[in-house]
């Protein structure tokens, strides 16, 4: 069975994806699964008339990834890290609060930043005008204020260094030294970043 699934919420912009790429990085045997991969499918196969505006409306796409994951979780012997923004709070039952009550240790990590702070990383990944994740920061932060709960890390003035530090601390996990220079540090992140820029 998995040591734990890592769940990174947070709005568009706080790093989770980053972050979770990063944690990888620096774990022995990690992996990296990600609900939006299955999102973008099925906007690619459904039909336009049958399309949800948010994929995470689609019952298939909760009931699939609550079982990947139970799967991997039972059978993967590593840390699962998910990179997801789940503000609904039936979503977050169905998938994070299921997994819980089958017995698979979650911890759920919000990568939170101010209104202000988000736009401007936003605009850093080259998303400009009234993009996807910018539509959604306000709906963001009002759900993490009032709807869905989990450890709150603050990341206005951290770096991804300091993020994942905390992370794998309060996850009772080691990181193994990360011997990159600066520089191809900054390209992998970039990388990552360029990515997963969700469309919309």
């Amino acid at each position: 069975m998995a040591l734990v699934i890592i769940w990174l919420n947070g709005a568009f912009g706080s790093g989770k994806t980053t972050c979770a790429f990063e944690l990888q990085r620096r774990l022995p045997n990690a992996f990296v699964y990600d609900p939006e991969d299955l999102g973008e499918f099925l906007n690619l196969h459904f039909p336009k008339s049958l399309q949800e505006n948010d994929f995470q409306d689609y019952p298939f796409w909760r009931q699939f990834n609550y079982a990947m994951l139970r799967q991997i979780a039972k059978e993967f012997d590593g840390i699962i890290i998910v990179p997801m923004t789940v503000t609904n709070r039936r979503y977050y039952d169905e998938l994070i609060g299921r997994l819980i009550a089958e017995g698979i240790t979650v911890k759920h990590y919000i990568l939170s930043a101010s209104a202000k702070t988000l736009k401007q990383r936003l605009n850093k990944r080259l998303e400009f005008g009234q993009t996807w994740g910018k539509r959604h920061i306000d709906s963001c932060i009002e759900a993490f204020e009032n709807v869905i709960t989990g450890r709150v890390i603050m990341t206005d003035q951290m770096t991804i260094d300091a993020i994942i530090e905390v992370i794998a601390e309060e996850s009772s996990i080691s990181l193994i030294p990360d011997k990159r220079f600066p520089v191809k540090k900054w390209i992998d992140r970039r990388k990552i970043t360029l990515n997963h820029i969700r469309k919309g």
